[in-house]
């Protein structure tokens, strides 16, 4: 027989399956896990000291940049945190539009976790079709704020702006012939809601179509079921939240347990797991696509019928009309200091969560009545699954560290700050 020997092997920090410039010392006896151990910091961005050092309203671009697969929600925890300082509440329209929002930017993060958790398994055709939809969603980010992936879309007080009555036409090219072109631009004859409603209609048969290929796939239930099992006690001793926690059997969701913006309006359910695996998680996720589909589906019904405000009126958050502001010398004074300067929140401190797709995604901010943070702690929810790394690949196989990052779902963005 081949001699079996003890070895510590590095993985990552450019590993394709480590999701991020995450580095795992791992001890091994042949290919079993005796012990993993984490190395972060390898994308230090200061996020926290950066907030620290700006006004306000000029670091919700940087929330965008914490987890990058799952943008307005970062926005949405540091704009709430603002709005409890400051005492605003946003108009209800904008209110569903978040939501509505938070829920798109959740099938986009779980679009994006299962075409690459597919990946490293072993299964090509699901990433493709996970990219198929996320394209029509990222589109949808790109008619509200003008890009694809950082929008700073939301505001303290509400959005941007509301949502268009067009969406951006495809054109003729050598590329594509006027056949394709019309049969892409069908779907885009309406507004933004819309082409929101008709994406509702065609995600179940697309979710349909992952299950197809995964979820009795001999293959896969070989990969994941009864790999890195978290027992619910333990679970929550380890700090999990979102998806992970669920796929223990805990029913915890922020947007029933403690409601924010308008989701004790809405109509959801909470999937929760039974065994604690890999491929509980999976089961959890794919579930939550459907939810979130659901809860979209309200509130293109809500919006439609409800026009209105989505932005408080209040001039020292909200800056002047760009119209009002080239033409009157003291609406352009006021853009400019607003912009430059900011404005001064009440001295206190706060805590505000949002159930982001990967967790419970925090903000903790600290106001000394100046016009920037005192001080800004932001509680990211892959930072205590990384930790449990080590706990749930212990005695398992060297293939299955990869699918246990893969359930966790990590990106490095928010961990490393």
């Amino acid at each position: 027989m081949a001699e079996i020997r003890n070895y510590t092997m590095n993985f990552g920090p450019q590993h394709p399956a480590a999701h991020g410039v995450l580095r795992l010392v791992l001890e091994l006896d042949g290919e079993v896990i005796q012990k993993a151990d984490p190395l972060v910091g390898l994308l230090p961005r200061a996020t926290e000291k950066l907030a620290e050092s700006k006004p306000f309203n000029q670091s919700i671009g940087y929330m965008d940049r914490l987890d990058y697969v799952s943008m307005m929600c970062n926005e949405h925890a540091y704009v709430m945190a603002i709005e409890k300082l400051l005492g605003l509440e946003p108009p209800v329209r904008a209110q569903y539009i978040r939501v509505m929002f938070d829920e798109i930017t959740r099938i986009l993060n779980h679009l994006m976790w299962l075409g690459a958790h597919a990946l490293d398994i072993g299964a090509m055709t699901v990433f493709l079709y996970c990219f198929r939809e996320r394209e029509d969603l990222m589109d949808c980010y790109e008619a509200v704020s003008g890009t694809r992936m950082h929008a700073t879309y939301y505001r303290p007080g509400g959005v941007y702006r509301d949502l268009p009555d067009a969406m951006p036409q495809y054109q003729p090219s050598q590329w594509r012939s006027k056949k394709d072109v019309d049969r892409l631009n069908s779907r885009r004859s309406g507004g933004l809601l819309d082409f929101i409603a008709d994406f509702t209609k065609r995600f179940q048969a697309c979710v349909d179509q992952y299950e197809t290929l995964l979820t009795d796939n001999r293959i896969w239930k070989q990969r994941t079921v009864n790999i890195g099992v978290v027992s619910p006690e333990r679970a929550m001793q380890l700090g999990f939240s979102g998806p992970m926690l669920r796929g223990s059997g805990v029913e915890w969701d922020l947007r029933k347990k403690q409601p924010y913006e308008v989701y004790d309006r809405i109509d959801f359910d909470i999937p929760v797991g039974l065994n604690g695996d890999c491929y509980d998680r999976y089961l959890v996720r794919i579930a939550e696509m459907r939810q979130s589909n659901r809860i979209i589906e309200q509130c293109v019904a809500w919006l439609q019928a409800n026009p209105g405000s989505v932005m408080i009126d209040d001039r020292k958050v909200r800056p002047p009309r760009r119209e009002q502001m080239k033409g009157d010398m003291e609406s352009l004074i006021h853009h400019f200091k607003l912009m430059t300067e900011g404005y001064c929140v009440p001295a206190g401190e706060v805590y505000a969560a949002v159930e982001a797709p990967k967790g419970e995604l925090g903000v903790y901010l600290v106001s000394d009545g100046a016009n920037k943070p005192y001080r800004l702690k932001v509680r990211a929810p892959g930072f205590p699954h990384l930790a449990a790394l080590d706990e749930m690949v212990r005695g398992h196989m060297l293939a299955d560290v990869v699918a246990v990052i893969g359930t966790q779902d990590i990106v490095f963005g928010e961990i490393d700050r």
